[in-house]
């Protein structure tokens, strides 16, 4: 049976990207995010996943606001990353897994989660850019992926508790996948922010720290909170933290934090990063 080795979760800003092409890397504004990632290189050396299962948020690339899905699950045999228009140079194409990608799709089905399943995907910021800085010197990513999309950007957004569900659903079936591979979740968006009306620019430290820190142990703790309350506490793109909730209820019992970074700001986000290792 597959086996989930762990969760990574991590934000997902496009200027990570500028950063990452013009060897920003030591400049003192991206110094404290960029500092965060070597313990995540040497937790990966040690687990060796062969599967990512990326849970995020599209902006747009692939998914438009006049056709906004829950939940999409994609079952390519690649996905394409394209030009967002942010100056971000475009990446090497990720390596599918249709099989799991599939046993996926029939397992969240049957458990009644209404999906979009899409046998052809673009991949936009949220997806590449973690997986870049998870595996900073190989110029393709060494893993196979599976993108499972949560919409956070048009009304209604699923909830808290909704998505927590769906993680549940997602680190089940891949549990009950009949290949012996090792799989690691991870969870992209957030924290804290907000990059438009009165409250941009707006940062909410305290929650965030809690947040994280329940992942570890109270994971349903911000399944209480609407969606709307969500926003308020950490602005309208702070709700990104969905797939951070997802990803750790992916996971099978008790977590282990094998390592955590925040820093504010980058480009108005707070940035948060934190590994979890399945206790068994």
């Amino acid at each position: 049976m597959a086996k989930i080795v762990g969760g990574i979760t991590t934000s997902h800003v496009p200027a990570i990207g500028r950063a990452i092409a013009g060897n920003l890397q030591q400049d003192p504004y991206w110094k404290p995010f960029f500092d965060g990632f070597p313990p995540v290189h040497d937790w990966l050396a040690k687990v060796k996943p062969d599967i990512a299962v990326v849970v995020y948020n599209d902006h747009g690339l692939n998914f438009f606001l006049d056709k906004m899905p829950t939940f999409a699950v994609g079952a390519a045999p690649e996905y394409q990353n394209a030009d967002e228009g942010w100056g971000i140079p475009t990446l090497p194409p990720y390596a599918g897994n249709q099989a799991l990608s599939w046993h996926v799709i029939n397992e969240l089905v049957e458990k009644e989660f209404d999906l979009t399943t899409c046998q052809e995907m673009l991949v936009d910021h949220a997806f590449s850019l973690p997986l870049k800085l998870l595996w900073p010197n190989e110029e393709r990513c060494p893993v196979q992926t599976v993108p499972v999309c949560i919409n956070t950007v048009q009304y209604p957004l699923p909830s808290a508790k909704r998505c927590f569900k769906l993680g549940k659903a997602l680190g089940e079936a891949i549990a009950s996948w009949d290949e012996d591979l090792r799989v690691v979740v991870i969870g992209t968006g957030g924290l804290s922010h907000q990059l438009d009306g009165k409250r941009a620019g707006f940062v909410n430290k305290d929650f965030d720290l809690a947040f994280m820190e329940s992942l570890i142990n109270d994971p349903e703790w911000a399944t209480k909170y609407s969606i709307e309350e969500l926003v308020e506490l950490t602005g309208t793109q702070g709700v990104e933290l969905l797939m951070w909730l997802a990803t750790r209820a992916a996971l099978p019992g008790k977590v282990r934090k094998v390592h955590a970074n925040y820093h504010i700001p980058i480009s108005n986000t707070a940035a948060g990063l934190m590994v979890m290792e399945c206790a068994d």
